[in-house]
């Protein structure tokens, strides 16, 4: 599928070493077909050191003559990038991009080319059990987009989604969604040690009850709330807790974070910027 198929990474970061990992691993691609362009000479040689892949810090040195150009900065810098890419793409090449809310109108505009697959992937993925929610535009051959599924399927499960719009709902959902799992993890192992156990313990137990849990899910094809109600005895200890976690706003919170990490998303898209990024920032 990738024969004598150059792949450019723009953007050298972790979601970046990620796929490379899981390109190598699956024996998808080899090492002298990768290249990787970043803005720190450093970083292209450490990826070369472990993976023996070519590093640069030119972008359009990079995507020369590349069947597959996978944009990986941060959505700030893609605006830099892609007028910088803009006609430099092989025509009959393939776009994937993991850009977190760039549109594919604007990345086709941008680089003034039509075949693209926007995607988001989650952390996850760096140890290749993520999950990517993907769409192509229609200019994708079934060639393409099959590169686009083994590309994908490197990081762990891929979804193909015929709405572009679900890839901002994706974000929000299993793209962010680590983070709200870590912090949920962090408020328990905190409560744990406010307990008494010392938080070497407390992270034990936190971890692989969280860990428990979802294997027990998989493994029972039941409705999660289902599943609730069998650890929550009338009058028991879990009861009492979800009680109160209930009368805390919990799933409000939770369903009023989602829906911010979404809008959040969209404004990317959109050319909004928050803040500041330093210009040579990437994932």
């Amino acid at each position: 599928m990738f024969t004598d198929q150059k792949i450019a990474f723009i953007g050298s970061g972790v979601m970046a070493e990620a796929m490379i990992t899981g390109l190598l691993r699956e024996k998808v691609t080899t090492p002298n077909l990768i290249a990787a362009s970043g803005p720190r000479s450093e970083r292209g040689e450490q990826l070369h050191e472990r993976y023996g892949i070519l590093p640069t810090t030119h972008n359009v040195e990079a995507a020369h003559e590349a069947g597959v150009v996978v944009l990986g900065v941060k959505p700030q810098i893609a605006y830099v990038v892609l007028p910088e890419l803009h006609g430099k793409i092989q025509p009959g090449a393939l776009v994937l991009s993991i850009v977190a809310g760039l549109r594919i109108r604007r990345i086709a505009q941008g680089l003034g080319h039509e075949a693209i697959v926007r995607s988001m992937p989650n952390t996850p993925a760096q140890i290749g059990e993520g999950i990517t929610v993907w769409t192509a535009s229609h200019e994708v051959t079934e060639l393409q987009r099959r590169q686009a599924q083994a590309l994908l399927g490197a990081l762990g499960q891929e979804v193909y989604a015929e709405d572009e719009d679900n890839l901002d709902m994706a974000t929000a959902l299993s793209g962010t969604g680590p983070a709200y799992v870590f912090l949920f993890m962090e408020a328990m192992v905190d409560a744990g040690v406010h307990l008494g156990f010392s938080r070497r313990v407390s992270e034990q137990l936190v971890v692989q009850t969280v860990k428990g849990s979802v294997d027990f899910y998989e493994h029972s094809p039941q409705h999660l709330a289902r599943l609730r109600n069998q650890v929550t005895s009338p009058g028991g200890t879990s009861a009492e807790a979800l009680y109160y976690l209930e009368k805390a706003g919990f799933r409000t919170a939770i369903s009023r974070a989602v829906w911010a990490a979404y809008e959040r998303s969209a404004s990317l898209g959109s050319g909004q910027k928050r803040g500041h990024t330093p210009k040579n920032e990437e994932e």
